[in-house]
């Protein structure tokens, strides 16, 4: 190889050598801006200030209806014929169950006869009575004799009653064989079918009849949650009244279309938990809720005084947060904060340990000491000098695009 070939080969080597130092170091960072750090000792620094913030927090929720109301039967007999089917929805006094019916029919035309005898059994010992009383004021026959004929009319006439009492009952019994919906509503599982034996003394009810065109959803929580909902005082109704709308979270993920509102708090605190049950009530026009689902109750509050800063400012030690606060002499002081257990993944919600108009280092903290005297620059002119170097470094000016 003569000497030509080889100083050319050496200045291409360094060539290939320089450019990919400096692909390497933009790609560090690009890839690492949380770190990033365009001068030697510069670092951004950002201005925070309290505000307040929308929040919202999740608590797991089950659906109820208005009323969940279990249909049973009041007669014994063979289920002959289901007049609905599973999840219909129903009016009040619709037919939803047939019991077969012959004996409590054949029971009713007992009663009938039965009132019909006791009847003619009156109008014979009143013609009796009459005819007692005429002789008894002619002194034909005594006393005794005639009260014995009132006795026996007031006898016949309990049995009547009687007989008409059993009538009424044996018809009652009539109509129950036809089990009919107790309320408007969603007809629930048929736990017996057509042939199944069924009593009132059945374990399982015949089905439930759910009221869903509201719904009520119950939740839990904590004590501490709410006494900070309740700490300004008033009676229950106004401290309800006060409350946010709250929306619900569906098992699918969606978010019902209605907002719902919280109507009752349980006046007594699970010791075992710690929380206090809650219901919120939910239109249903549509029946998209049922009874027996469950969500989430999305419950919405805002926050005062509270400084948001982002996640990349901040050093974890021993499950401390801490950042570094700029001081009069460019210095910085490691100083620890205090956040809500709410974020959104990019900002921490600082409730103690800083105040509005201090200046934080919210990149490259993990090269910082405590006492470290930096040269703040704001977060644009960091973000100036990145893009700077990334157009001298796609420009091939690799001489500025690290400077």
């Amino acid at each position: 190889m003569d000497k030509q070939m080889l100083r050319t080969t050496i200045t291409q080597l360094r060539q290939i050598a320089l450019f990919a130092v400096g692909v390497s170091f933009l790609t560090a960072c690009g890839n690492s801006q949380s770190g990033m750090k365009l001068g030697d000792n510069e670092f951004a620094v950002l201005t925070v200030n309290s505000t307040t913030s929308d929040q919202s927090t999740s608590y797991p929720a089950t659906i109820r209806g208005t009323q969940d109301i279990e249909v049973r039967p009041q007669v014994s007999g063979f289920i002959v014929k289901l007049c609905v089917d599973e999840g219909a929805t129903v009016r009040k006094g619709q037919a939803l169950f047939q019991i077969d019916p012959t004996q409590y029919a054949a029971a009713v035309g007992q009663a009938k006869a039965a009132v019909e005898m006791a009847k003619a059994n009156v109008a014979t010992l009143t013609l009796t009575e009459k005819n007692k009383k005429a002789l008894f004021d002619q002194k034909i026959i005594s006393d005794f004799e005639y009260q014995t004929a009132v006795n026996q009319l007031m006898s016949a006439k309990a049995s009547l009653a009687q007989a008409e009492a059993s009538l009424v009952s044996a018809n009652q019994n009539l109509s129950f064989c036809t089990v009919t919906s107790p309320s408007n509503g969603v007809v629930g599982t048929f736990p017996y079918r057509i042939g199944s034996l069924v009593s009132p003394s059945v374990s399982q009810p015949l089905t439930t009849v759910s009221e869903i065109n509201d719904v009520y959803v119950y939740f839990s929580m904590t004590e501490k949650e709410l006494l900070r909902l309740t700490r300004a005082g008033g009676t229950l109704k106004e401290q309800l009244e006060k409350m946010p709308a709250v929306r619900l979270q569906l098992s699918d993920g969606t978010t019902y279309q209605s907002e719902g509102k919280i109507d009752a708090v349980s006046g007594v605190i699970d010791q075992s938990t710690g929380s206090v049950s809650m219901r919120a009530v939910f239109p249903n026009d549509k029946n998209i809720l049922r009874s027996g689902g469950t969500g989430n109750i999305i419950f919405p509050y805002t926050m005062d005084g509270i400084i948001i800063i982002p996640q990349s400012a901040t050093v974890e030690i021993q499950d401390k947060k801490f950042v570094f606060v700029l001081q009069a002499d460019n210095s910085v002081k490691n100083t620890e904060i205090q956040i809500s257990n709410l974020d959104d993944g990019k900002n921490y919600l600082v409730t103690n340990g800083l105040k509005s108009g201090d200046k934080i280092v919210i990149e490259g903290v993990q090269n910082l000491r405590d006492g470290q005297a930096i040269e703040p620059i704001t977060p644009e002119q960091q973000k100036a000098k990145y893009d700077q170097a990334l157009k001298d470094q796609n420009e091939g000016n690799l001489k500025t695009a690290f400077n």
